[in-house]
């Protein structure tokens, strides 16, 4: 015997749910991101390329701040573009 159960809407995903790109994330996630490890992030950072944001001991970089970071790389690596 076949029984059908019945599904009940996920309280915690609801499907009309917009999932939204992080604020901000965290140095080994941003490290990941660009492509380099995490001494060489944190020489950006030591050396004011790269913001930070400081939350309780969680240190975050801004999405954002990493776009501008690769933009402004990308200028100097590309100064006809």
């Amino acid at each position: 015997m076949i029984r059908k159960v019945k599904s009940e809407p996920s309280v915690y995903a609801p499907t009309d749910m917009v999932v939204a790109s992080p604020l901000a994330v965290r140095v080994p996630q941003a490290a990941a991101m660009l492509g380099i490890s995490r001494s060489k992030l944190y020489e950006f950072i030591q050396s004011g390329e790269i913001e930070i944001v400081k939350i309780g001991r969680a240190t975050l970089l801004p999405v954002d701040s990493l776009g501008r970071f690769l933009e402004k790389h990308r200028n100097i690596q590309n100064p006809d573009a």
